[in-house]
């Protein structure tokens, strides 16, 4: 048999509702599939620019839009893009000043800026892009991973919470969308637990209903809130803690994921339904 040659990049997008924990699921995921050996770029797409501070230590990256308004256009990509943890490679969209513009345009700017500077053409050999998109589905700048086909595959981080099955109800609509002409599709959602009652039942229903799959359940350990203290990925700071393994689970389930669908979002009256039927609005 032959060496199987990689083809493409596979490129990722992260969406749920804010406070979720995308940023930090998505870290802790990268940092897996790094460890596994995969050559990862993630993107951080929130003007907090929190999605890559873990993988690099806790250090604050200068991003995308503070080097062009510090530097003009003449920008090189190691100004943007900056080595993390296990070879990691780290960007920040960044916002605009407050109170000025819409947050969105930091990741239109950085995406185009990437693709300027050669960051996801063949010699750079990547296996993953992901792009860590802030909340729901509210405006084109958010949008634009799906919209002009910047990243294939989609997972939503849910929990139990009505507030966040809503939201991925909604970023699944955003999906159906733009599914035709960005050829975006849904690989799952990730349960980013809070220990509602019959949680994980309810979200594989949830999924099961959207044609889709819970790619995996991460259970709630306060091992992340100290691996955040010390400014690392749980991989990072305890590799051999029984949460690490729950990430690299999740790595390897999106690694080795063929299930991509456009997902079908349940109508406002089914999802409280389901939120009932399991209890949540008794």
């Amino acid at each position: 048999m032959g060496v199987m040659t990689k083809t493409c990049t596979r490129k990722v997008a992260i969406y749920g509702k804010g406070g979720i924990g995308k940023s930090t699921t998505t870290q802790n995921t990268v940092a897996a599939l790094a460890e596994m050996g995969k050559k990862v770029m993630v993107v951080g797409c929130d003007p907090k620019a929190d999605s890559t501070r873990l993988l690099l230590g806790g250090l604050a990256q200068r991003t995308v839009l503070d080097t062009l308004r510090e530097e003009g256009e003449d920008v090189d990509l190691c100004d943007i893009r900056k080595p993390g943890f296990c070879n990691t490679l780290c960007v920040e969209s960044g916002g605009p000043e407050p109170g000025v513009g819409c947050a969105g345009r930091g990741i239109i700017t950085s995406i185009n800026m990437l693709e300027q500077l050669g960051a996801y053409e063949e010699d750079e050999n990547l296996d993953y892009v992901f792009y860590d998109v802030l909340g729901d589905v509210v405006c084109g700048g958010f949008a634009m991973p799906i919209r002009d086909g910047k990243a294939q595959e989609i997972y939503i981080v849910c929990s139990g919470e009505m507030m966040a099955m809503y939201a991925a109800n909604n970023i699944c609509k955003g999906i159906v969308k733009f599914a035709e002409a960005g050829g975006v599709r849904l690989g799952g959602l990730i349960c980013n637990s809070r220990k509602v009652d019959n949680e994980k039942e309810m979200i594989a229903e949830f999924a099961k209903r959207l044609g889709t799959q819970m790619i995996h359940f991460v259970p709630r350990d306060n091992d992340v809130q100290r691996a955040e203290i010390n400014k690392k990925t749980v991989i990072d700071w305890n590799p051999q803690c029984a949460q690490a393994d729950e990430y690299r689970t999740l790595a390897t389930n999106i690694d080795s994921n063929e299930r991509f669908v456009i997902p079908q979002p349940m109508a406002i009256e089914d999802l409280e339904k389901l939120l009932l039927d399991y209890g949540l609005l008794a």
